[in-house]
């Protein structure tokens, strides 16, 4: 069997730290809280951990500071097997979200302060050089900054590197941008933004997606929550299902755990389609848990649930 190629990924680890309520206070209140979780987040992070579990040989780029919630991190690709050879460290604290959940609504407010990982650097994406030039697909997100992402898919596409997009938070791209971008996976909202076409079906899926291939990028993935997926490129236009795995507990995370799936299946060899329905076995899963890293499946999970 030949050795796996690296996944390879540039991105973003915050610590999160999720605060449940009754409700949201207001200004200059103080709330008594029900729960308090401290966990591993960031898009770059949580799709590193989602690849690794899923099976992929995984390499994450990023910065952390010298402290606890770095550590926290180092103690995570540790157990999880992830290269952190280009994991840098800088003084500056780790980053960290504060997410305030509403308990009966569900809903939620949260700050971000990114912290190390927004200090990454070019020049040190180019280290990297070598670890890129060897990978069977580059993934990226928009929490580091945007020169810096697109420095990163460009090394990658130049040295023939497949590059996967997945364009969240949601931010404005240059057009410059595109041309470097193999695969974009962006959710409902993301593409609407991008694209100027409201997303709400699979028709609507449709049309952002051609807004994409129309710019240049030959793989356009629109992520579409319980709708599933839709994807297109010159050859193929198909809608994939969500994959039910059972009780939804919490969504955050779903996308990053498909983004993880669907790059350890393109590394794999696997198409378009088959590579989108790993994608969404791995975030049905996710789903069923709570959390966002803790929540990804195992290999043998997803395997399960596919056959």
């Amino acid at each position: 069997m030949m050795e796996k190629k690296w996944v390879t990924v540039l991105g973003s680890f915050v610590a999160d730290l999720a605060f449940r309520t009754n409700r949201i206070p207001v200004w200059g209140e103080t709330l008594m809280g029900n729960e308090f979780k401290l966990g591993p987040g960031g898009k770059g992070s949580n799709q590193a951990v989602a690849a690794a579990r899923a099976g992929g040989r995984v390499s994450f780029i990023s910065k952390l500071g010298p402290d606890p919630f770095g550590d926290m991190a180092r103690a995570l690709y540790k157990s999880e097997g992830i290269d952190t050879q280009f994991l840098f460290t800088t003084q500056s604290a780790t980053g960290a979200a504060a997410i305030i959940i509403d308990a009966h609504k569900g809903e939620n407010a949260i700050i971000v302060v990114p912290g190390a990982c927004f200090e990454v650097t070019a020049e040190e994406v180019d280290q990297a050089r070598a670890l890129i030039a060897g990978s069977a697909i580059f993934v990226a997100q928009l929490e580091l900054p945007l020169p810096v992402v697109e420095h990163g898919l460009t090394l990658a596409h130049s040295l023939g590197v497949p590059t996967i997009l997945n364009p969240a938070p949601a931010a404005p791209l240059p057009e410059s941008i595109y041309r470097h971008i193999d695969y974009i996976t962006p959710n409902e909202s993301e593409a609407a933004a991008l694209t100027g076409v409201p997303v709400s079906t699979v028709a609507d899926a449709e049309k952002a997606a051609d807004a994409f291939l129309a710019r240049g990028v030959p793989n356009a993935i629109i992520t579409l929550g319980a709708q599933g997926v839709f994807v297109k490129n010159a050859q193929v236009r198909a809608h994939v299902p969500a994959v039910n795995a059972g009780k939804v507990v919490e969504t955050t995370g779903a996308g990053d755990a498909f983004n993880g799936g669907f790059a350890v299946a393109l590394s794999e060899g696997m198409g378009l389609v088959e590579a989108a329905r790993f994608g969404c076995a791995t975030a049905g899963i996710s789903i069923t848990r709570p959390g966002t890293a803790p929540s990804m499946p195992t290999r043998a999970e997803i395997d399960a649930l596919r056959s």
